[in-house]
């Protein structure tokens, strides 16, 4: 668990988050919504590393972060990555993504790889910051038509110390 004690705690998602994280959903995101059942079947399986952060202060949800593993694999995904609006700009993004680095380093991943919209240049610009570079041009990838980035984070040896 990483926090940030005067703003935000981060920790692993439970069943008690799904209706937050549905309602965070739909304030973050107007393409390829989670709808519950996929929140709750990713909560619940063994395939899924989902994170959530909350205020200290409230308790409310601001973000989360879903990693995806594939069984033998040493390559992570980032599935996905949320911020509440009122939270963006506070460095919580970059916790989330930090944190997610880590879990996947601390589990033997040797890479971590996303899809990012090619206009999204905030979320570009983050990934950047923290190493990852573009790999691939996705056309069309979106549901809206939107092109994408494949993006892939990648290091020599797993020890979350090196990073």
């Amino acid at each position: 668990m990483k926090s940030n004690p005067s703003t935000w705690v981060i920790q692993s998602a439970t069943l008690a988050d799904v209706d937050d994280l549905v309602e965070l959903e739909a304030r973050c995101f107007d393409y390829s919504r989670m709808g519950r059942r996929s929140f709750q079947r990713l909560i619940r399986g063994s395939s899924g590393h989902f994170t959530v952060a909350r205020l200290v202060s409230t308790q409310a949800l601001v973000g989360y972060t879903l990693l995806l593993t594939r069984l033998n694999s040493q390559v992570w995904r980032l599935y996905s990555i949320a911020t509440a609006p009122e939270a963006r700009g506070t460095g919580l993004g970059r916790a989330l993504l930090e944190a997610a680095i880590t879990m996947a380093r601390e589990h033997g991943a040797r890479a971590l790889s996303l899809e990012v919209k090619v206009d999204n240049k905030g979320a570009i610009a983050l990934y950047e910051k923290l190493d990852f570079a573009v790999t691939d041009l996705l056309p069309g990838y979106y549901d809206d038509g939107t092109d994408g980035y494949r993006m892939r984070l990648s290091w020599t040896d797993a020890s979350p110390e090196n990073h």
